[in-house]
């Protein structure tokens, strides 16, 4: 065109000026994009897809043992995540017997400290969930010889006891907030004396809104934070990086609160841990102008805390959550993951996929001369 001619200076297209015009950002990286957005596909689908056994959850309900008749030195009865778990804790040189729900042999705690298990008992099986949905094996049955595996060491072992908490899904039928809802007897056999312990259960309040709102808040706040570093050009995969340690910090607490036996479940600190990794990342590819490893990363934080967050989400309204972490802490850290991380993956998302791309300072620009 007159007075704007167009001339190629080692492959760069340039204006009559000689300054180097940088293409959009977004169109030259699509393919890209959508490799980033198939990772975290992946990582939704596949990681909580794992078969688990059936861990403590969140309840509304408390079991606590009320007595122990006779009084038996040797043994020490707990419960474990609320109200899903027996533990018993065996001395050393005292042998139990856990007696079943039909009078069978059902765990046998030797003086050694070997836990024994029953597998021709039928509670083996009626145990192997909370509300003992399983149906026993043919082998499985009250007369049948005992064939004992080995299940644990040390003394120690913790099982759903049926005996020790409510077996329904809904309410309690004419109860309410604080009532005794059940009071059940487990007997075992010490030292071929019999004894019982006494379990009761009790329905628990509700918990006070308060943390799950300041974690809601706390989500979005980050990411609002993200949108002005990015719309200033500034770094901001690094607003990820609180919302993916506080439920690392959450998951890892409660997987180590519970016996392995109990099945704590992998995805509360695994998922987490990935947002991690995936959050430090995003920071030092930022700070190094790889705009876009920047963003798959955010976005893969997101979907993993969403995940996170969707399977701990009973534990917002529940009163009593299976962590030895505060309450308040586990609940936080769910809804800032929730709220947060979704924030988090729409706004990757956006930036991977928009028209526009601000691009951080330093270094993701093309230089112009």
């Amino acid at each position: 065109m007159p007075g704007r001619a167009q001339t190629r200076h080692g492959g760069a297209d340039t204006g009559s000026l000689g300054v180097a015009r940088r293409p959009r950002a977004w169109t030259g990286g699509r393919r890209s994009s959508w490799v980033g957005l198939l990772v975290a596909v992946v990582a939704l689908v596949l990681l909580p897809s794992t078969a688990f056994a059936d861990p403590a959850g969140p309840t509304d309900y408390l079991s606590e043992v009320r007595s122990i008749e006779p009084a038996t030195p040797g043994i020490e009865v707990n419960v474990l995540g609320g109200d899903s778990f027996i533990q018993l804790q065996v001395a050393t040189g005292t042998d139990v017997i856990v007696v079943g729900y039909q009078s069978e042999d059902y765990l046998w705690f030797r003086a050694d400290g070997t836990v024994l298990e029953n597998r021709n008992a039928p509670s083996t099986y009626t145990n192997d969930d909370r509300f003992g949905g399983a149906v026993p094996p043919a082998n499985a049955t009250v007369d049948a010889e005992p064939d004992w595996e080995e299940v644990a060491s040390g003394g120690r072992y913790s099982w759903h006891d049926h005996r020790a908490h409510w077996m329904q899904t809904i309410r309690p039928a004419g109860k309410q907030v604080g009532d005794q809802i059940v009071e059940g007897v487990i007997p075992l056999v010490v030292d071929g004396s019999e004894v019982d312990v006494t379990v009761i259960s009790t329905w628990q309040p509700e918990p006070s809104p308060a943390s799950a709102i300041g974690g809601a808040a706390a989500g979005v706040a980050l990411v609002g934070a993200a949108v002005w570093a990015w719309r200033s050009k500034r770094h901001w995969v690094v607003a990820a990086v609180p919302l993916a340690l506080l439920a690392l910090v959450a998951g890892v607490l409660q997987y180590v609160s519970l016996p392995s036996e109990t099945g704590p479940r992998f995805v509360w600190w695994v998922l987490p841990a990935i947002a991690v990794v995936a959050a430090t990342v995003g920071v030092v590819t930022e700070r190094r102008g790889s705009g876009f490893a920047a963003k798959a990363a955010a976005l893969v934080v997101g979907v993993q805390l969403v995940v996170w967050g969707v399977i701990k989400r009973d534990g917002l309204t529940a009163a009593l959550i299976p962590s030895d972490a505060p309450g308040w802490l586990d609940r936080l850290a769910t809804a800032s993951a929730i709220t947060g991380g979704a924030a988090f993956a729409v706004f990757a998302l956006f930036t991977l996929f928009g028209p526009q791309d601000p691009g951080p300072s330093g270094g993701d620009r093309s230089a112009t001369t």
